[in-house]
């Protein structure tokens, strides 16, 4: 098996407490050489201010090459783009383009009068600044909001055709979904690379909640060895080992690139890294 690239997600901390968790999970995650680490933007825009911040601390602080979220939610389209240049002036020229949740309690994305209606209108302005690299959501399995499978390949294609170089997938639980959709985008003329999006499980009721949020299908096999697994006290076993698994099928598959979702808890993810030969190679300087 040969052994994949990996980046890592992280999000930005709300608390004092938080910020020494983001960053110990970047000093444990850091020596495995990521292609890059990026930071979430909360529903609603809800963090912009602290991604913001934790973007531009990363980046000085780590070395690591460091992508900001950047989404369309409660802002016109010249506070996005400031938004963008205040990155780019920070030396972070790598953003992840999303349309966006909707703020917490409201059932629907409603554009800003003056924003951007769509990830499409905000890829294209990014790309027309010349400044940065930009990667953009897929679905594997179909999107809460899309009419069907090919909806969602359709609108991934028109991402990548508005100046987009690379897509990262919302997690799955089967190899075989991921195949299915990359199969799918090569029909369709989709030439970007497809990175598989993978989450480790810290927390059954949690991955599944957020499952059912975003439309990812859990398969009966799965709810039953999590419900067993759970009421036996071998929750963290069991996700370890399915998602070695899952990984080490996507690699035999052709994968060479994965982007862990770490919630800012690195212990599960750097165990399944160092299962698929990803091994420290290099040290994050301290940080006076």
């Amino acid at each position: 098996m040969s052994v994949p690239s990996v980046s890592f997600e992280f999000f930005p901390p709300q608390t004092i407490e938080a910020s020494f968790r983001l960053w110990d999970t970047v000093q444990t995650l850091a020596p495995l050489d990521p292609r890059f680490v990026s930071v979430t933007y909360g529903a609603g825009g809800t963090t912009r201010d602290l991604t913001r911040d934790a973007v531009a601390t990363l980046h000085k602080s780590s070395g690591l090459p460091v992508a900001a979220h950047l989404t369309c939610v409660n802002a016109s389209k010249t506070e996005t783009l400031e938004i963008a240049q205040g990155f780019a002036k920070a030396g972070v020229k790598d953003i992840v383009a999303l349309r966006g949740d909707p703020p917490k309690g409201e059932g629907q994305f409603t554009p800003h009068p003056d924003g951007f209606a769509n990830s499409c209108e905000l890829i294209e302005a990014l790309a027309d600044t010349g400044h940065f690299n930009i990667r953009v959501g897929a679905y594997p399995d179909i999107h809460p909001e899309a009419a069907d499978a090919q909806a969602d390949v359709n609108w991934l294609k028109r991402k990548i055709d508005a100046g987009a170089t690379e897509a990262l997938t919302q997690f799955f639980f089967e190899a075989e979904t991921f195949f299915r959709f990359r199969d799918a985008c090569e029909k369709a003329g989709i030439d970007a690379p497809i990175i598989p999006g993978i989450l480790p499980i810290e927390n059954w009721k949690g991955a599944r909640n957020f499952a059912k949020r975003c439309g990812t299908k859990i398969p009966a096999w799965v709810e039953d060895a999590f419900d067993k697994a759970v009421r036996d006290g071998r929750e963290d076993l069991l996700a370890t080992a399915l998602c070695t698994e899952l990984c080490s099928d996507l690699i035999d598959g052709g994968v060479d690139s994965l982007h862990f979702y770490t919630l800012n808890r690195p212990e599960l993810t750097r165990d399944v890294c160092f299962a698929l030969g990803v091994t420290p190679k290099v040290q994050l300087e301290n940080v006076a």
